[in-house]
Parts: C-alpha cells; sequence; structure tokens
C-alpha cells in the first residue's frame, strides 16, 4: 500500500465508521449535550468539517475554505468568520446544530475536495512544508506543528477525526446504550 492509498484508505474507514455512529440519531440525539458547556454530537460534527475544510482548502492548498466559497456559512445560519473551534463555555451552550442533512451535504463535499487533492500528491508534494498561522494570543506557546508538512497535516486531519468520531461514539451510547 502506498502512502496516497494509506491516506485515501484512512479517511475512508474514519467516514465509514462515523456514518455508523450517526445512523438513525434524532435530532434531539444530536443536539443533547451531558451538561450545558460541553459538545454535542452536532458540534462535534460541525467542528470536524469546519477543520478538515480549514486544513485541506486554506493551509494545504491556499484556496478559500467551502464555507466561504460555496456560502455554507448562510446555508446554516452561521457567520462566515465561525471556525467551529475554540467556542467558549456560552458558545457551547448557545449553539444552534444544523440539521443532519446540511451537515451531511457539507461534509460530502468538503470530503470530495479533500479527495481530489490527495490523489495528486506525490511523495515529494507529502513531504513540502507548509506555513502555519500564528497560534491565537491566548496560546502563545510554540506550535507543535511549526515544522509542518503536507503529509504531517493530513496525518494529523485523521487522527483528529478519528478522535472526535470516537467521542461522538461516546455520547451517543451515553444516550442510547450499547449497539443501539
Amino acid at each position: 500500500m502506498d502512502t496516497i492509498e494509506f491516506i485515501q484508505t484512512g479517511l475512508a474507514n474514519t467516514k465509514r465508521i462515523l456514518d455508523r455512529t450517526l445512523d438513525g440519531l434524532t435530532p434531539a440525539e444530536l443536539k443533547w449535550q451531558p451538561r450545558p458547556d460541553a459538545n454535542s454530537i452536532g458540534l462535534i460534527l460541525f467542528h470536524m468539517i469546519r477543520t478538515e475544510d480549514f486544513f485541506v482548502q486554506s493551509l494545504l492548498q491556499g484556496k478559500p475554505q467551502l464555507w466561504e466559497s460555496e456560502k455554507w456559512y448562510q446555508k446554516f445560519s452561521k457567520t462566515i468568520s465561525d471556525s467551529g473551534s475554540r467556542y467558549t463555555a456560552e458558545q457551547v451552550a448557545a449553539f444552534i446544530v444544523p440539521e443532519m442533512n446540511g451537515l451531511q451535504a457539507y461534509f460530502e463535499a468538503v470530503r470530495k475536495r479533500t479527495l481530489e487533492y490527495v490523489k495528486d500528491l506525490t511523495p515529494e508534494k507529502l513531504d513540502k512544508k507548509i506555513s502555519l498561522p500564528p497560534p491565537p494570543h491566548d496560546r502563545p506557546q510554540r506550535s507543535p506543528f511549526s515544522d509542518a508538512t503536507v503529509g504531517s497535516m493530513l496525518l494529523m486531519n485523521m487522527t483528529h477525526l478519528a478522535q472526535h468520531v470516537g467521542e461522538i461514539s461516546c455520547l451517543r451510547g451515553q444516550q442510547r446504550g450499547l449497539d443501539k
């Protein structure tokens, strides 16, 4: 298995597990929070999609995110600056979860672009260094990704997705029990 096939397989496996985990959830289950300042499944899913859109479109390709270019922020009645990250407890409590079909459509659009990008990568392109934005003012420490490459950012995206799929599975289990 070559590196590109490895990345494609990792992304496909994560998506397959996510789809199975989300299957059959009600809007109430997507919005449920174990406590007011804890993420819901819908917020975690939104964050996952926004992050992949940012990583692949902005960081790796220097293109506008689909969030902006395809006006997903308008479709979700959010602001163009909503990154899906770094919410305060108050923002988490007030987050309005978009409809599942809209979240899935945005994810499909982002993933389609990700896979189009990945299929044309070469080992040389995977090793290309990329410039990351400076850390936010509230996190002035050195980024662990200061020597980031295209490959390391794609790996980070895959581990990020897998982590959040686990969180979604846990929240589903808290609401439904085992395998329900």
